[in-house]
């Protein structure tokens, strides 16, 4: 593989603002990278780094070697993929982010079976919201994305990948709520736990419910939490319901810890997409990318019970 592995260092360093996690990614000392540092300074003939107690900062002329730095290990990239093979032996790097929702449920058994298919292939996967993967995209922090919802950005490129619902779901022993369907009119009534604003799963939400004509403000909202995690174990211990992806309670309905309640005419569905810059399209990246779909073709997922008026 060919590389410059000091400028893939300081690279590290600098969006991580840290030596120390840098020396982890890298799996190399934290003098090493330290060294590798104060060379590539030595060669330049300036400061790249501002050293405040455990605290680095980027300087003028580090912010510009950090953009060179993108651009040359891209390169690097291209010319390692454009002189590799489709086999096993493929050698690489791949830096991808992710939503929270893919990054926790459906990419974890993805990596493991693709290190598996070709394990000289790096992958990095940066954990994050969907507006925060489009700007690392944007700004050639990462290879591509892959984010729930709709495209946003005209100068990103954007593939479907695949198609996600929405259940709503409580603890499988809520006695307050004992039916198996409700109609759209009772959802109001049902206290409701929500994702925190700005998070992509209540956009979906609230695009689902206003094609209805039901505004938010008019659900019994009793708690916004964070995370998808948080709200599975705050329905536990209460008696509330949530719209979550199937993807992320499929254990937890085989286990009966928790159950769906299907909504009449009534459906929250979205789609994951992979996101990159145009143009930037390299061989690696559509391998991965199609490794993907492949993965998750035959998924069955869950089919809605569609109930009767």
């Amino acid at each position: 593989m060919v590389t410059d592995f000091r400028l893939k260092v300081f690279r590290v360093a600098a969006e991580r603002l840290s030596f120390t996690r840098a020396a982890e990614e890298l799996f190399i000392s934290q003098p090493a990278v330290t060294k590798h540092i104060n060379e590539l300074e030595r060669q330049l003939g300036v400061p790249l780094f501002v050293r405040r107690s455990n605290t680095v900062f980027l300087t003028s002329e580090g912010e510009v070697l950090l953009g060179y730095a993108r651009r040359i290990l891209a390169l690097y990239s291209d010319l390692n993929d454009a002189f590799g093979e489709e086999t096993a032996e493929s050698v690489g790097e791949l830096h991808i982010g992710a939503s929270t929702t893919i990054a926790q449920y459906l990419l974890p058994a993805v990596l493991s079976r693709f290190k598996n298919r070709f394990p000289r292939i790096g992958v990095m996967l940066t954990d994050d919201n969907t507006k925060q993967i489009e700007r690392m995209v944007a700004e050639e922090r990462l290879d591509f994305g892959l984010i729930e919802g709709m495209a946003r950005d005209p100068q990103l490129h954007y593939e479907p990948f695949m198609e996600d619902e929405l259940v709503l779901v409580t603890a499988a022993g809520n006695r307050s709520i004992q039916q198996e369907e409700v109609t759209v009119s009772e959802l109001a009534k049902l206290p409701l736990v929500i994702r925190e604003a700005g998070s992509g799963t209540l956009e979906v939400l609230e695009q689902a419910l206003a094609a209805r004509r039901i505004p938010m403000r008019s659900l019994s909202v009793e708690m916004q939490l964070g995370s998808t995690e948080s709200i599975k174990h705050y329905l536990y211990g209460s008696e509330t319901v949530a719209f979550v992806s199937i993807h992320a309670v499929l254990e937890e309905l085989r286990h009966n810890m928790l159950r769906v309640i299907d909504i009449c005419d009534f459906s929250v569905t979205r789609n994951f997409s992979f996101v990159s810059r145009h143009g930037h399209n390299s061989r690696l990246c559509n391998r991965f990318k199609q490794f993907c779909v492949d993965a998750w073709r035959d998924f069955p997922g869950y089919k809605r019970n569609m109930c009767t008026q």
